[in-house]
């Protein structure tokens, strides 16, 4: 694993580890930055995992961009698409399973600009176009063949080599 990007960052993934817990959500592991060794070198934390949390709470709701994760229960697979859907971001879901009903029912109802199935929603290929929907990663999906559309004006020619004036093809 390795650092975040900034100091600022590192000290933003600290604030939502102390949102975390303050808001009632089981620290399992992790929440401490890195400093021994190696990693005082740079802005590592531990990667962090947070259990028993609700819907609602900021660490579910909000981007961190660090190593932390929230696990929280659902009954249903209908129930964790509404959990799924009730963000303000949309950049990336994944689901494991091997019920292929399943597969393409999360495929179809996540509002997500990719998704993965028994996959992680790391990185991107970089064949296919990437961005998210609603209030992430959102704007023009420039990889892959898309940037054709995306950095490209399309023009459309037609050239008549037989040498004569030819009528329109609504001419009768």
């Amino acid at each position: 694993m390795g650092p975040l990007v900034s100091e600022s960052q590192l000290e933003t993934v600290m604030k939502y580890v102390d949102i975390g817990r303050s808001e009632g959500a089981r620290l399992v592991t992790g929440g401490r930055r890195l400093e021994d060794g190696a990693y005082a070198r740079g802005w590592f934390h531990e990667p962090t995992i947070f259990a028993d949390v609700q819907p609602s709470m900021r660490i579910a709701q909000e981007e961190i961009f660090g190593p932390v994760v929230s696990v929280m229960r659902c009954r249903s697979l209908e129930e964790a698409i509404a959990i799924g859907n009730d963000v303000a971001y949309g950049l990336s879901a994944s689901i494991y399973t091997r019920d292929i009903n399943s597969a393409f029912t999360a495929m179809r109802d996540l509002y997500t600009g990719i998704f993965y199935v028994n996959a992680p929603t790391i990185g991107a290929e970089v064949h296919l176009p990437f961005g998210g929907t609603k209030a992430t990663g959102n704007g023009h999906r420039e990889a892959g063949t898309a940037a054709l559309d995306v950095f490209s004006e399309w023009k459309s020619i037609y050239v008549d080599f037989s040498g004569r004036l030819q009528r329109a093809q609504i001419d009768t």
